[in-house]
Order: C-alpha cells, then sequence, then structure tokens
C-alpha cells in the first residue's frame, strides 16, 4: 500500500523538502546555499566519472591514435576544475585525496626514466620497443614502452591542474568566506546599536519654540 498518495509519510521515505535539498556531491552541504548550483552539480555527477575514463581510453590509444597523456591529463584536469566549480575546494579534495607534489614528481620521474632507461641498452635517448604477449581471450597484446613517457606526462598535467586550484582557487574560497563571516558580524553589530537607540520623546523639536506663540498671545 503506497501511504504517500493519503498524506502519510511511508516507513523509510524521504519528504519533498528532504529531497529537494538531497546532496548531489559529497561536500556540497559545506557551500552556502546561496552558492550552490543544482544543476551544475547533477552535471558534474553525471559527467565527472566518464570524463575521467575517457582520459584513460586517450592515455592509451594516443601512440596509434589522437591522444596520449597530454591530451588524457587537460581532460582529466577539466573533469577536476568542474568538480571544484561545483563544491568548492573540500568537493576537489573528495575527488583527489591526493597529494599534488606527489604526482608531479611521479610524473618526472617516469617521463625521464623512459628517455634515459633505452641508452643503458645501447639504444638513444627515448627509443621504444614493441613488447607482444599472448593475452588469452585478448588475442595478442602489443605493448609500446613509450607508454611509461605518456603516463608520466598524464601524472605531470593531472598534479599541476590540482597544484594550481589549491593554491589559488582555494585561497579565493578562504578569503570571500572570511570577507563573507565578516560582513555578517559588522551587521549584526549595527542591527544591535538600532535597537539599542531609544528616539527623543520630544520629536526633535526645542520646547521653547512650542511656548514661543502662546507667550506672545498672552502679552
Amino acid at each position: 500500500m503506497h501511504l504517500q498518495a493519503r498524506g502519510v509519510e511511508a516507513p523509510g521515505e524521504q519528504p519533498d523538502g528532504a529531497l529537494r535539498n538531497q546532496r548531489w556531491l559529497s561536500a556540497g552541504a559545506t557551500l552556502a546555499p546561496q552558492r550552490r548550483s543544482v544543476i551544475l552539480e547533477i552535471a558534474t555527477r553525471l559527467l565527472f566519472h566518464t570524463m575521467v575514463v575517457f582520459s584513460v581510453f586517450l592515455l592509451f590509444s594516443g601512440h596509434n591514435a589522437p591522444g596520449g597523456g597530454f591530451a588524457g591529463g587537460l581532460v582529466a584536469g577539466v573533469a577536476l576544475v568542474l568538480r571544484y566549480l561545483a563544491g568548492g575546494r573540500y568537493e576537489l579534495g573528495e575527488a583527489a585525496p591526493v597529494n599534488a607534489g606527489a604526482l608531479l614528481g611521479s610524473g618526472l620521474f617516469l617521463s625521464a626514466g623512459a628517455g634515459v632507461v633505452p641508452m643503458f641498452f645501447g639504444g638513444t635517448v627515448l627509443q621504444s620497443a614493441v613488447l607482444e604477449f599472448d593475452g588469452g581471450p585478448l588475442g595478442t597484446v602489443k605493448f609500446v614502452t613509450t607508454l611509461f613517457f605518456d603516463i608520466g606526462v598524464y601524472l605531470v598535467v593531472i598534479g599541476l591542474v590540482l597544484d594550481v586550484l589549491r593554491t589559488l582557487g582555494a585561497e579565493i574560497d578562504r578569503q570571500g568566506e572570511a570577507d563573507g563571516a565578516q560582513a555578517r558580524e559588522i551587521g549584526h553589530d549595527d542591527s544591535e546599536g538600532a535597537d539599542g537607540t531609544e528616539p527623543d520623546a520630544g520629536g526633535g523639536e526645542p520646547a521653547a519654540s512650542s511656548t514661543g506663540p502662546t507667550q506672545e498671545g498672552a502679552r
């Protein structure tokens, strides 16, 4: 029996107000109501994971098709920017709880290693090799060693985007929150001062001016 149709909420069901206030992002409740955009939160929730998967596809298909580590890193960076715009710095922390410096260092290490390691085997800088192995149901799988270089570039781009968002964007958020709190304190002090003042009992007019014509008439 559907109880909500008769105006009674069934056990476990949420009222309409709770559905309207449902969080579409993990850190959506940390934003002020005037800064939240439900449309942007829904779009971010629908697009973020798709963009991340597409960035990984570009990373692995960049050797023989358009893409690569840089293009894939840009797509993943745009996904992080979208997550930051929808939920602020707290949402960015939920989306990527990693150290940007660690990503930058790992990416540089992989890229540099992919360029230098071939020299130890008698090759040239950034020389690539193709490795083939039997993948079972997948058939013969070809692996190109330049993939390590692309992975390094991918990590560098993502780490750079994270570093920029956390240093510049998060600082702007903190400054805006501090300004908003200061404005609320000033408005609260002004309202208390206005409530504490009392109007003049004489209506602001001196008493001598009201009695002047009466005294002249008596003369």
